[in-house]
């Protein structure tokens, strides 16, 4: 169901606190990023069997790789021995993978291979790296930390209903990858992400291309989705921007040649953050259009961390408590909702 609903009662945001102090980051990394289902990578990164990459999620390491028979796992980058960290480098292809400590070797699904001084038998629940939830769809690789977790697809069936439309995205690879930290909180770069009312101010060559006064933003159970017509002349494909819970975007252009993009947005400390984002084609072969999307992304993407690295400044204040939506901020109201749920706070 979509919601697209404009209320003209200024109501609170989330409490500026919850922005800047160290007791609500660790919150969430219990209450949202150790219980939700967390892109980690695209199936591209994991052509060949040994193929592997490591990936930081709510304070643990874990390790994304693909056995010999084709499938692929994920499991935490932790000896089982003496709880050393077993994998150093971020990707890479190996046979098994060594902990550098006692010299413990384990296969490619994170079972033991061999343990110096040990009887196998004598291993019990440590004769392997302990396995992490884990779920591909539509070559997206999503991970979740609790084993309790409901499926993928059972927990965003409203997103797979909605991307399934998308029948091009299985035959795209990942061309390339860039991060940046940004000096600011998770939430306001989701924030940030969720309203276009500062678009016209802050995105001139954003605001040229797409047709603003019929700009919309929708809501659903676990993901929103902003949308517009092009403005008349502009030769531009379509474009539909999701958000889908808690930390990724996924910008879709769906025309001949049809492209993505994602920005996985991880919380490092209560004011900085790690932007990932990458962009996927068919083809290695980056034509003149992709390079100008990329420009032209890349553009929009640098003025949003200009804004909420200047907005995080300002969240130390003592002038105000908390902000207010303006009428059409419901995407971000959508999201607070969401938050509040997760982190057991009262509406």
């Amino acid at each position: 169901m979509t919601v697209n609903t404009k209320s003209n009662k200024a109501s609170a945001t989330l409490p500026y606190k919850n922005y800047v102090e160290q007791q609500y980051f660790d919150e969430e990394k219990e209450s949202i990023f150790s219980k939700s289902w967390v892109f980690v990578g695209h199936m591209s990164q994991l052509e060949n069997v040994g193929d592997f990459f490591t990936f930081e999620i709510a304070g643990e390491s874990i390790i994304v790789s693909k056995n010999n028979d084709g499938k692929v796992n994920a499991f935490y980058n932790i000896c089982p021995h003496r709880g050393t960290r077993v994998e150093k480098s971020t990707s890479g292809n190996k046979k098994v993978f060594l902990c550098s400590y006692h010299g413990w070797s384990f296969k490619l699904d994170g079972k033991v291979n061999r343990a110096p001084n040990f009887d196998e038998d004598s291993l019990g629940d440590h004769n392997c790296m302990t396995t992490i939830n884990l779920e591909v769809y539509q070559s997206l690789i999503f991970v979740n930390l609790d084993p309790n977790a409901k499926p993928f697809r059972s927990e965003y069936s409203d997103l797979v209903e909605s991307l399934d439309q998308y029948k091009f995205l299985n035959s795209l690879k990942r061309i390339r990858t860039t991060e940046r930290v940004i000096e600011a909180n998770w939430k306001a770069v989701v924030d940030n992400y969720l309203e276009c009312d500062h678009c016209k101010i802050a995105h001139p060559a954003f605001s040229k291309t797409f047709d603003m006064e019929n700009y919309n933003i929708d809501t659903y159970n676990t993901y929103t989705c902003q949308y517009s017509e092009m403005k008349q002349g502009e030769e531009a494909d379509p474009a539909f921007f999701y958000w889908v819970w808690p930390n990724l975007m996924i910008s879709i252009y769906p025309g001949e040649e049809g492209n993505i993009t994602t920005s996985q947005i991880l919380p490092i400390s209560p004011n900085q953050s790690l932007a990932i984002y990458s962009y996927y084609f068919r083809s290695e072969e980056i034509t003149e259009k992709q390079e100008e999307l990329i420009q032209f992304v890349d553009q929009v993407r640098k003025e949003d961390f200009d804004l909420v690295e200047l907005l995080q400044t300002g969240l130390h204040s003592k002038a105000f408590d908390n902000g207010i939506y303006s009428p059409t901020e419901h995407g971000l109201k959508h999201f607070h909702k969401q938050y509040k749920e997760a982190m057991g706070m009262p509406e």
